[in-house]
């Protein structure tokens, strides 16, 4: 026994010293100053997911603006400085900014690769979102989340809604049921037809129920999301493997064929997977179930944040809800609950700074997307004021949440300030300065570039038509007025919008 120990415990030592002489990089001349880590392979991984702010920071204070860290196999070239962040948008001659992102895909959702190159499919994803998601597409989502909107608040909702009774629940809760119930029906049509079906009532409540089960599995999923990510196999994850499994065969095309008033978004990938790919039909689902998660994962806690900030400042609520009150009154829209439903077109939506500036400060204290690109083979970065030398197949990444929690930029950064975008004029800023010079990057929950959320117009306007709606129709208040901001879960760093460690409670009634 003690002998079988001494063996493994020389054989870990010896594993050890051959990954520090031998399996660590060596910097070279003119590469970025080097973090390996002290662990094999994870390298700072365990550093960087417990705190990637403060990470960040420690590094850029020793180092300076770029350095390079070595995360979980990859290794990473940090730029820090808001200035040079157009360096990487013109390196498109030799940074990637697909490979990462199909590779991603390919591996949390299980579909095969969509990289064009890899011959499964033929299909510029890019373009099809931009298309679908952009321009006079936008104008049919906005008018069916709307509608869709005010069903499920208030008509799906029925039972709940008792005149002057207060209903209390929690509001993470609250904003995933809506937004994912909404969203759901926008994107992928409906199994009952409004206008024609006699059982109308009962069939919404057996989708409904669809779609709430849905949700349990998107929630299932999701909670594993970083792992897959990481490069974790789903197998591992037997629920969450289920739960994935189930919502590709929702999402198969016999069963969206059945459903009447789909997107143009998915109408069109489902005839793009059926005439451009290879795909088999549960790969054509989870190409799908891949445009789901795309479409709720950030907007549900950016939807909660923007709820969650504006119930804490009665000075926001204020003025959320007079901007809220013109709209409608200069659009003729009367507040009722006898089956007229709001109507506002995307040009009426797009005159709300107010929110806007709400929706754009809750996602700056709440965002931790990254940006990243891969180095299609060794070349020389040329920065505002330096340059390096960069390898083929590493990562350039920029980390916005360091830009976003600059004092320097945003005067208390961690303080919401519902009127932070607005300028002078009431209109909507777009100057912020650094060092005395205005900055081109200053806000950046999106990504930027080529590589910017295609979806990124539906989901501002989606979280402003909830929160039009939840101002015309309800009385809120959260439960404890006192209650302190939840921490951001940072798990999901680099993925985008951060959930709250803890749900909040809140209660509404109808007006």
């Amino acid at each position: 026994m003690f002998l079988a120990s001494w063996i493994w415990g020389t054989a870990v030592i010896l594993c050890c010293a051959f990954y520090f002489l031998l399996g660590r990089r060596r910097r070279r001349q003119g590469e970025p100053p080097l973090e390996n880590g002290l662990l094999p392979y994870l390298g700072c991984a365990l550093q960087f997911g417990a705190n990637p702010l403060e990470f960040l920071k420690e590094k850029q204070k020793k180092h300076g603006h770029t350095f390079t860290c070595h995360v979980a196999g990859k290794y990473i070239h940090f730029l820090t400085d808001p200035f040079s962040y157009h360096a990487l948008m013109r390196q498109g001659k030799h940074l990637d900014w697909k490979k990462f992102h199909f590779a991603t895909s390919a591996k949390a959702f299980g579909h095969g690769s969509i990289d064009p190159a890899e011959g499964n499919t033929t299909e510029n994803f890019h373009q099809t979102f931009i298309r679908t998601l952009q321009g006079n597409a936008l104008d049919a989502l906005i008018e069916a989340m709307m509608e869709n909107l005010q069903y499920v608040m208030l008509q799906s909702r029925t039972p709940k809604l008792q005149s002057n009774t207060w209903v209390t629940e929690g509001l993470y809760t609250f904003c995933g049921q809506v937004m994912f119930e909404s969203g759901f029906l926008t994107l992928f049509g409906k199994e009952f037809n409004s206008n024609s079906d006699k059982n109308l009532s009962s069939k919404q409540e057996t989708e409904r129920a669809r779609i709430l089960n849905a949700l349990e599995n998107f929630m299932e999923f999701d909670k594993i999301f970083p792992a897959l990510v990481a490069g974790l196999p789903i197998h591992l994850f037997k629920s969450a493997h289920s739960a994935r499994e189930k919502l590709g065969e929702a999402l198969l095309h016999k069963n969206l064929l059945k459903r009447d008033n789909l997107s143009e978004l998915v109408t069109l990938r489902m005839f793009l997977n059926d005439t451009l790919s290879t795909f088999d039909d549960m790969e054509k689902a989870k190409t799908h179930v891949a445009v789901l998660w795309a479409s709720q994962a950030n907007t549900i806690p950016a939807t909660f944040w923007t709820l969650f900030y504006l119930l804490k400042s009665p000075e926001a609520m204020r003025a959320a809800t007079k901007e809220v009150q013109n709209i409608l009154e200069s659009a003729e829209e009367n507040i009722s609950l006898d089956g007229k439903h709001i109507s506002l077109n995307r040009k009426q939506l797009d005159n709300m700074p107010i929110l806007d500036s709400i929706i754009k400060e809750a996602m700056r204290l709440s965002s931790a997307s990254m940006t990243f690109r891969v180095a299609k083979e060794d070349f020389t970065l040329h920065l505002e004021n330096d340059f390096y030398n960069i390898r083929k197949d590493d990562i350039v990444a920029l980390y916005p949440q360091l830009l976003h929690f600059d004092p320097e930029i945003y005067a208390d950064p961690l303080t919401f300030k519902y009127d932070r975008f607005l300028n002078e004029n009431g209109e909507e800023k777009t100057d912020f300065y650094r060092s005395g010079r205005k900055l081109k990057y200053y806000y950046m929950p999106f990504g930027t570039g080529i590589a910017k959320c295609p979806g990124r117009l539906f989901a501002v306007h989606e979280i402003k038509q909830f929160l039009t709606l939840m101002l015309s129709y309800f009385e809120i208040e959260l439960v404890d007025n006192d209650v302190k901001c939840p921490s951001l879960d940072q798990s999901r760093a680099g993925l985008g919008i951060l959930q709250p460690s803890n749900d909040i409670d809140f209660r509404y009634r109808l007006k």
